[in-house]
């Protein structure tokens, strides 16, 4: 057969490869870059290891997880650190030689107002957390975001690894100014690390508050997002994606609140199933037998490959 004859089949395959990729919805095409299957170090496992720390991310991807899973604040000179409580938590921080605080002044000591450098002096490590006494103590401090990063990759690489992660974004209405920055300069601040460290391809912005989500749906496509939710609120799938206002990659609910028909309605949507935190093999089973596409649990050694 001659090529001209050829050509209008071939035009015709071509119109239609095209038109299947476009009918595939933007976070479905998104979610092709991840595992089949997210196994994430929840505060880079705070069972194991202090939470939200550098030894806890490596020792982590020790353990083979995909994604290492973290909280992200703002200080006051504008630096992103990892830190899941936005004030001074007496419960495993330390303060610094000669300062006295209170649990409930330390409550009110948030590390917005203060800059990296003071921040870096309160111990993070140390102490026996009552919540998990298999815990290993480590001298360490709340560190910076582009550090940990630093520390991550370069561990990853020794072991011919890649890892993805899984940062969320902690705000909440009442904090603005406060407790953190605005959402446009708090999200920006974290864009800005990942492009300049090369992973924003490889990490999931996960938040509870939908201002977050919405901002970087709206100036950052591409970014692959997680809409977490609690468990009173998380079984309104329907009800809490219209909230939302687009379709994330990832729908990240208590695993208490996981069913069988919470994960169809996901999957209806082409929505990904991450629950947080089951720290029992009996609970992490469960949850795979339901059809959950990922687990984040505070013991990585539960989700070993």
């Amino acid at each position: 057969m001659k090529i001209h004859q050829q050509l209008p089949k071939l035009l015709v395959v071509a119109a239609l490869a095209a038109s299947s990729c476009s009918s595939v919805q933007p976070h479905v095409r998104l979610a092709k870059r991840l595992p089949g299957f997210s196994t994430e170090a929840h505060r880079g496992g705070r069972g194991l290891m202090p939470e939200n720390t550098i030894p806890a991310m490596l020792d982590a991807i020790d353990r083979g997880v995909t994604t290492l899973e973290m909280d992200l604040g703002v200080t006051r000179d504008k630096q992103v650190i990892v830190t899941h409580d936005p004030y001074v938590n007496l419960q495993f921080v330390t303060p610094p030689a000669g300062a006295e605080i209170t649990a409930e002044e330390g409550k009110k000591l948030y590390w917005y107002s203060m800059d990296y450098a003071v921040v870096k002096q309160y111990e993070t490590g140390l102490k026996p957390h009552p919540q998990f006494p298999r815990q290993r103590k480590v001298e360490t401090h709340i560190p910076l975001l582009s550090d940990l990063i630093t520390a991550a990759e370069g561990h990853a690489a020794i072991k011919g690894r890649k890892m993805f992660y899984d940062m969320e974004i902690k705000t909440q209405a009442g904090g603005d100014n406060v407790k953190h920055p605005e959402i446009p300069d708090f999200c920006e601040h974290v864009i800005a690390i990942l492009k300049a460290k090369k992973v924003l391809n490889r990490t999931i912005i996960q938040s509870f508050d939908v201002r977050a989500l919405q901002y970087i749906h709206e100036k950052y496509p591409k970014v692959m997002l997680s809409y977490l939710l609690d468990r009173k609120k998380a079984p309104k799938v329907t009800e809490n994606l219209e909230r939302l206002g687009f379709m994330p990659v990832f729908y990240s609910p208590d695993h208490n609140a996981v069913t069988a028909d919470l994960v169809a309605a996901c999957h209806a949507k082409g929505v990904r199933v991450l629950p947080w935190t089951p720290n029992t093999k009996e609970d992490v089973e469960r949850l795979k037998a339901l059809g959950a596409d990922g687990i984040i649990s505070d013991y990585p050694d539960l989700l070993a490959p």
